[in-house]
C-alpha cells in the first residue's frame, strides 16, 4: 500500500494460501509469556469465489482484537495457569492441599492439556455435568477397576466400575478454584474474559446439620467414658464446639481453669508427607470460650490423672505439655483422623449415625435452641462471620452472654459417667427409682413411662440427664423406646 510520500506503508497480518487453495490470516499479538516466543492469532477460511474478502475481514477482526487487548497472549495450557497461580497464591498448607488434591484428581486429567484461551463456559459447564455423573470421568464406558496398578491376578477386589457422581458442594469447590486461577490469568493479561464467570456452577446444597439427638449425646458420652481421658475430650467438643485439629492441638497453658476460659490457638493437621503440624486456625484467630463449672472439673480431673502419670514417670508437668494425647507423658498430640477415626468406631459400636464434626453441630444447635444469640454462638464456634471480630479482646469473650451460654449448654448436657466409688449422679437416682417401681410392680409390663420432661421436672434436672436414666433402663432391657412413641415398660423375663 503507496502513502502520499512515495513510500509503502507495512501491513500489519499476513494472510498465506495453503495447499488445499484455504487461506490462513495470521496476525502478531506479542511474545507468549509463558514459552517466550513470538505468540500468533490465527484463523483459515475455506477456498472460495469471496475467500479473499472473508481473510480481509478476519484480519481485520484479529488486529482489532489485538488493539483492544481482547485476544490471549499466550498458548498456556490450563495445567501451566494452574502451576503458576499455586506459586504465587496466598493459600494456608491444608486449603492448598485440598486444592491440588481435587485440580489432580478431577481436572488435569480431563482439561489440563486444553490452552487456556480456548477454555469457555460451555466447556467448563460440561465438565461439571460429567462430574456429577461419575466422578471418574468414565464417559459412560464399562471397564473394572482393578485393586492394584499393573500386572496382577484379580480377586473379588476386582470389580467392575460403578458410577459414583461427585458432590453438588465438590464440584462447586473445582469451580471456585478454577475460577480463582482464571481471574488471575484475566490480571495477567493471559485471556481477557473469566470464562469461569460465565458458567454456572451446581447450586449450593441446603445445610443440613446432623447433631447428635439427647438421647444419642447421653449414650456417647457414657461410651466414651470407658476412657476417662478420650471421655473428656469426647465432652469437650460438646460443649465448646472446637474443632478437632483444635483439640489435638490444646495444650495446658491455653487452659485457665482458675477463670473457667479455653483459648483456642493453633490447630493440628498433616502435611502431604503425613507428618503432624500445626497452623493458625482456621479463621486465622485466636478465640476464648467460656467455660461451665462442669467442663472446668472435667478438665480438672484430666489434670490430676496427667500429673499422676507424670509422678509414677518420675518426670515434671510442662504447661506446653498436650491436654489430650496418646502418650503416657502428653509429649505427643493426636493426630486429627485418629480422632475421627476413633469416634467413628464409637458411634458404629452405638448403632449411631455421627461424626466428630457433628458434636460442632450438636454444641450450635442445643445454643440456638436454647435462646442464645446467633452472634455469641459463631464467637463460640469460631466461625468467619456473626461477630467474631467483636469476640477477639479477651473480655468480650467473658462477657456476660458468652458465661450465659456456657452455663446454657451445660445445663442441656446429659450427666457425665462417674466412677463406682463416687456418690450417685442424678440419672442414676432417677433410673433406680423407675427399676424399684418396676420390680415392686407399680410399673407393669407395657405400661408407658413418664415422658422425659416430667421426669427432668420432677427431679430438677435437665432434659439431658432425664434421657441419660432412660437410656441405661433401655440398656437394661427394662424399657422399649420407639421413635414417636411413650418409653414403655418391657416384659420381664420369668425367674
Amino acid at each position: 500500500m503507496a502513502s502520499s510520500n512515495g513510500r509503502t506503508k507495512r501491513q500489519r497480518g499476513e494472510v498465506e494460501t495453503l495447499p488445499s487453495g484455504s487461506l490462513r490470516v495470521k496476525v502478531y499479538a506479542g511474545v507468549d509469556p509463558i514459552s517466550g516466543k513470538r505468540h500468533y492469532l490465527t484463523e483459515v477460511i475455506p477456498a472460495g469465489r469471496t475467500a479473499a474478502k472473508e481473510a480481509e475481514k478476519a484480519r481485520t477482526r484479529l488486529l482489532a482484537q489485538v488493539d483492544e487487548r481482547r485476544n490471549p497472549r499466550t498458548r498456556a495450557t490450563l495445567d501451566q495457569l494452574l502451576d503458576r497461580w499455586l506459586e504465587v497464591a496466598d493459600i494456608e498448607a491444608t486449603t492448598r492441599m485440598g486444592y491440588e488434591n481435587k485440580l489432580n484428581k478431577h481436572v488435569r486429567p480431563t482439561l489440563g492439556k486444553l490452552p487456556v484461551g480456548r477454555l469457555d463456559a460451555e466447556t467448563l459447564e460440561s465438565f461439571y455435568a460429567s462430574l456429577r455423573r461419575c466422578r471418574d470421568w468414565c464417559g459412560g464406558k464399562a471397564f473394572v477397576t482393578h485393586r492394584v496398578k499393573g500386572e496382577h491376578t484379580c480377586t473379588a477386589r476386582c470389580r467392575p466400575h460403578v458410577c459414583k457422581p461427585l458432590s453438588p458442594s465438590s464440584v462447586r469447590q473445582i469451580h471456585w478454584i478454577l475460577s480463582g486461577a482464571l481471574s488471575r490469568a484475566v490480571r495477567w493479561r493471559w485471556i481477557a474474559v473469566n470464562p469461569a464467570a460465565q458458567a454456572e456452577p451446581p447450586a449450593p446444597p441446603h445445610p443440613d446439620p446432623q447433631p447428635p439427638n439427647p438421647t444419642d449425646a447421653a449414650r456417647i458420652i457414657t461410651e466414651s467414658w470407658r476412657d476417662p481421658d478420650w471421655g473428656a475430650l469426647v465432652w469437650l467438643a460438646m460443649t465448646t464446639g472446637a474443632r478437632r485439629g483444635e483439640l489435638a492441638a490444646l495444650r495446658w497453658h491455653h487452659l485457665d481453669l482458675a477463670a473457667g476460659v479455653l483459648t483456642l490457638r493453633r490447630s493440628a493437621y498433616l502435611d502431604a508427607d503425613g507428618a503432624l503440624q500445626e497452623k493458625d486456625t482456621k479463621t486465622h484467630q485466636q478465640r476464648r470460650v467460656a467455660l461451665d463449672p462442669e467442663t472446668v472439673a472435667v478438665l480438672a480431673e484430666l489434670h490430676a490423672r496427667y500429673v499422676d502419670r507424670l509422678a509414677q514417670l518420675d518426670a515434671t508437668t510442662d504447661p506446653a505439655d498436650y491436654v489430650f494425647s496418646p502418650e503416657p507423658d502428653n509429649s505427643r498430640g493426636y493426630r486429627p483422623d485418629t480422632i475421627t477415626q476413633r469416634y467413628g468406631r464409637l458411634a458404629k459400636r452405638l448403632g449411631i449415625d455421627s461424626h466428630i464434626h457433628a458434636l460442632r453441630h450438636y454444641s450450635a444447635t442445643e445454643l440456638i435452641n436454647a435462646g442464645v444469640d446467633v452472634r455469641t454462638v459463631a464467637g463460640r464456634l469460631g466461625h468467619g462471620g456473626g461477630g467474631t471480630t467483636t469476640l477477639r479482646v479477651y473480655a468480650a469473650w467473658l462477657s456476660e452472654s458468652d458465661q450465659r451460654a456456657a452455663g446454657t449448654l451445660a445445663a442441656r448436657m446429659p450427666t457425665r459417667p462417674t466412677s463406682p466409688t463416687s456418690p450417685s449422679s442424678p440419672y442414676r437416682v432417677i433410673a433406680e427409682e423407675l427399676r424399684e417401681q418396676i420390680r415392686a410392680g407399680r410399673l407393669k409390663p407395657g405400661d408407658p413411662l413418664p415422658t422425659v420432661l416430667d421426669l427432668a421436672t420432677t427431679h430438677g434436672v435437665s432434659v439431658g440427664t432425664a434421657h441419660r436414666a432412660v437410656a441405661s433402663l433401655t440398656a437394661d432391657g427394662l424399657i422399649n423406646v420407639a421413635r414417636g412413641r411413650r418409653a414403655t415398660v418391657a416384659e420381664q423375663p420369668e425367674g
